[in-house]
């Protein structure tokens, strides 16, 4: 199985991410006044922004540390074969 370059796993974070952005914000805005936090549009916004440039990065090293584990798996069942 070929190996996920860096560019391709960066991709598939943002478009994860982006699809889930729209989804926060909604839920943003449906549940904060639940809890009694009364927040404008703008406000959901730039939440949800902060929130999604935390997940880009958390989804990121997560995938190299993924991929960084499986090639080091691949090595090792190369050597004792």
């Amino acid at each position: 199985m070929p190996q996920q370059s860096r560019c391709m796993s960066m991709v598939e974070s943002m478009a994860n991410v982006a699809i889930g952005y729209s989804i926060a914000v909604l839920a943003q805005v449906l549940v904060f006044p639940l809890f009694g936090l009364h927040a404008s549009l703008a406000d959901n916004l730039a939440i949800g922004a902060i929130f999604t440039v935390v997940s880009i990065v958390r989804s990121y090293c997560l995938r190299r540390m993924f991929e960084r584990l499986r090639a080091r798996g691949s090595s090792h069942e190369v050597h004792h074969v």
